[in-house]
């Protein structure tokens, strides 16, 4: 029988609708969703939304190297693994329990090109080699908040640092109006690479809630009309902002250095808690 599995903070839930599918927990925010019998399967909008930009980042099926900083569940590398077969993938994840819990319950198949590591997401980008990365994914929360160091104009060179030229970072953030921390962060990627887009839902960008938006960064230019197509399908549809639309949302929100780093402010009311 399936049973809730507890480790700590983190929690495993199974879907009763799905045989072998668990959403996973830490303190209470959901984290991921895993599917073992369908990597394909994300069930989080903001999941999809990163996969759009993994599925742009080249033509279809080629692998990739991709460095995700966050791990969860493992739910983008799976799908990653299972959709352009001979990717290389490293996964930083500084919460080795929950890298235990997810390697025990969740294991990933054998020769899928996928290796965790258990270390701070920004030590390893420290000591990562220069233009080793096609992709890099950050989706980094402790809880339901972005880590400060994650969120500065240094974090955001090392990132640049990492990847190859034409390469593409792509974040998981979470805000709502009037939108500081995500402006700040657009204008702090902004100063770093040369092309910056965002994805989010309409009602988030209007202020009418607290929700995910995914920031998009490159030094080549970005195919924000492939993603604008793909994310328009969703089932809960979003939009990509660039350009003029992206300038007059970011407004003149200033750059942000480690001194003045701050994590992503607390969901209102618990937005993104489950159980």
């Amino acid at each position: 029988m399936i049973r809730d599995v507890d480790w700590g903070v983190a929690k495993l839930m199974p879907d009763v609708d799905r045989p072998r599918a668990w959403l996973l927990t830490v303190d209470g925010a959901p984290q991921s969703y895993v599917d073992l019998d369908d990597p394909t399967h994300l069930e989080f909008e903001y999941a999809r939304r990163l996969a759009h930009v993994v599925d742009c980042a080249a033509a279809p099926g080629a692998p990739l190297d991709v460095l995700h900083l966050g791990g969860g569940g493992l739910s983008l590398p799976r799908y990653t693994a299972a959709t352009r077969p001979g990717s290389r993938q490293d996964v930083v994840e500084a919460d080795r329990g929950l890298l235990a819990l997810v390697a025990e319950h969740l294991p990933l198949p054998g020769g899928c090109g996928v290796r965790v590591h258990g270390a701070d997401a920004r030590a390893w980008l420290e000591s990562a080699p220069a233009a080793s990365a096609d992709v890099l994914v950050a989706d980094v929360f402790g809880g339901s908040r972005v880590p400060a160091h994650l969120t500065s104009v240094e974090y955001a060179r090392l990132a640049g640092r990492v990847l190859r030229p034409g390469g593409t970072y792509a974040a998981n953030l979470a805000d709502g109006a009037p939108f500081a921390f995500l402006r700040s962060q657009l204008a702090t990627f902004g100063a770093v690479f040369a092309q910056v887009a965002l994805i989010a839902e309409p009602g988030v960008l209007r202020g009418r809630r607290f929700g995910n938006a995914v920031l998009v960064a490159s030094h080549a230019p970005i195919d924000t009309a492939a993603l604008a197509r793909r994310t328009a399908a969703d089932v809960f549809p979003a939009r990509v902002e660039s350009g003029p639309s992206l300038r007059r949302f970011t407004g003149d929100a200033g750059t942000v250095r480690d001194e003045e780093a701050v994590e992503s402010p607390e969901p209102p009311g618990g937005a993104f808690r489950v159980g």
